[in-house]
């Protein structure tokens, strides 16, 4: 049987414990702060890239050389070396390297949400740094979920952003469809007085069934309706999927540059779609 000294002991260890608990700085890792919509918009999905790999559930990879219509230098691959999470950004790495893809001396990378993730409308968003050299050519941009069964430029394509390193000042934003693709593309410059690849920077479009208009760190900068394209198709009332990447040369890449340095990384910080809050939410 203890003895009373001995009860009293025990009972002032368990308070000091409670007390020292208490005390101890929490190890739990904080709530992470909600995403605030923008005003009238409501969040439907997004990739923070803050996980330890790129999530197969909303991305996926176009893979090889060959130009991809553009005569692009670069061969697409899936390795980390080219496409991974680092310090919660996704990184795409343009590398000058020996690989055995027909003769072509770039690797990089370009991630897709096709089959995955698609969206019809709404407000397509996602904070960017692109790198600097001419011959980089990175974009953010969307194609029609039929491609597949209509091809390009039927299915219509959305650039949201692309950028090319011999204009270090310039982003454009442009749309492409049958009769207004490639060269013919309704596509806006975008001018600074600042080398944009500086900092990151926020590129967004809102897009709903009659135009689309883009915009750069908050300011919009181009719209184009369904009545600037005439009697000419309009195929940017169905879903559209999102690519990533990060090309090296081609047809508005240009030349690259021999002080250009690789590798070279495009990073991005988040993407997120929001749609209007009085309509349904129509991701797939």
């Amino acid at each position: 049987m203890r003895s009373p000294k001995c009860v009293r002991l025990i009972v002032l260890c368990a308070i000091l414990l409670q007390l020292l608990t208490a005390c101890a700085p929490t190890t739990q890792s904080p709530t992470p702060t909600a995403i605030a919509a923008p005003e009238g918009w409501s969040l439907v999905w997004h990739d923070e890239f803050d996980g330890k790999a790129i999530d197969s559930k909303s991305w996926t990879y176009d893979l090889g050389g060959g130009g991809w219509g553009n005569g692009e230098s670069e061969v697409y691959t899936n390795r980390p070396e080219n496409a991974r999470l680092e310090n919660g950004l996704l990184v795409i790495e343009a590398r000058k390297e020996q690989n055995d893809k027909g003769g072509f001396e770039f690797t990089s990378a370009r991630l897709k949400t096709q089959g995955l993730q698609t969206f019809q409308y709404g407000r397509i968003e996602a904070r960017l740094k692109v790198p600097i050299g001419a011959g980089l050519w990175p974009a953010f941009w969307m194609l029609g979920s039929n491609i597949t069964q209509v091809n390009w430029p039927d299915c219509g394509e959305i650039d949201i952003m692309e950028y090319v390193g011999k204009e270090p000042k310039v982003i454009l934003g442009t749309l492409h469809g049958p009769g207004y693709s490639g060269a013919l593309g309704l596509t806006q410059w975008n001018r600074q007085t600042y080398d944009i690849a500086d900092d990151f920077h926020i590129y967004a479009i809102e897009w709903d069934a009659d135009q689309v208009s883009w915009f750069y760190d908050g300011e919009k900068y181009h719209t184009v309706t369904r009545e600037d394209v005439g009697e000419r198709a309009w195929p940017f009332d169905q879903p559209f999927f999102v690519i990533l990447n990060l090309a090296v040369g081609g047809t508005l890449g240009g030349l690259v540059n021999p002080n250009t340095t690789f590798p070279a990384q495009y990073l991005v910080d988040y993407l997120r779609v929001f749609q209007r809050s009085t309509t349904v939410d129509q991701s797939k």
